[in-house]
């Protein structure tokens, strides 16, 4: 059987207020991917995880009019804006279980790990959940930068801490934001 062509999908460089966001989408206008420019390596390397060594070519272009609208909205105060826009992912289905749990997170909420594994119908798998929710390829439109710490402080976040901790505030999300010693 001969080798599957790599898929080709649209590879968009967005400017946002705290750096250039990524956005991989496919032809159906579904988003594939995100991360900011200057992770773009970990990027790639998710994407080599979902679909394979050479499984993906990317082509400099832009997202849909849809996504980019939902990314603009959102950045410009309309927090819920990116409720809609379509993803599609590869991952596992547990992992894809819990994305989708991650999208049921409203804007200006947050939740815990365990909280979130509670909410799946796993309690016990909190490292589990931890582990999917950092494989997530979506960032930002699949929300796990709403995820923090049970003492409610800032936890890893692929893009930095900065970046999830501005994202919190601009929410309206309740945290505590340890690096600089008040709430958020």
């Amino acid at each position: 059987m001969p080798p599957r062509p790599p898929e080709d999908f649209t590879l968009d460089r967005f400017a946002t207020p705290i750096g250039a966001m990524l956005i991989v989408s496919d032809r159906d206008g579904f988003v594939r991917a995100t991360d900011w420019d200057d992770h773009e390596e970990r990027m790639h390397t998710i994407l080599r995880r979902q679909y394979g060594a050479g499984g993906v070519r990317l082509v400099d272009g832009a997202a849909s009019t849809v996504v980019r609208d939902a990314l603009r909205a959102y950045f410009d105060g309309a927090t819920d804006a990116l409720d809609a826009v379509p993803v599609r992912t590869a991952g596992t289905p547990f992992q894809r279980v819990v994305w989708d749990a991650l999208r049921a997170i409203p804007a200006g909420a947050t939740r815990s790990y365990g909280e979130l594994a509670q909410s799946i119908g796993r309690p016990s798998a909190v490292r589990a959940v931890g582990l999917a929710n950092g494989a997530n390829p979506t960032g930002v439109i699949v929300p796990c930068h709403r995820v923090i710490g049970a003492d409610r402080t800032l936890t890893g976040y692929g893009g930095g801490l900065d970046r999830k901790g501005w994202l919190l505030r601009h929410e309206g999300a309740a945290f505590i934001d340890a690096g600089r010693g008040r709430d958020g």
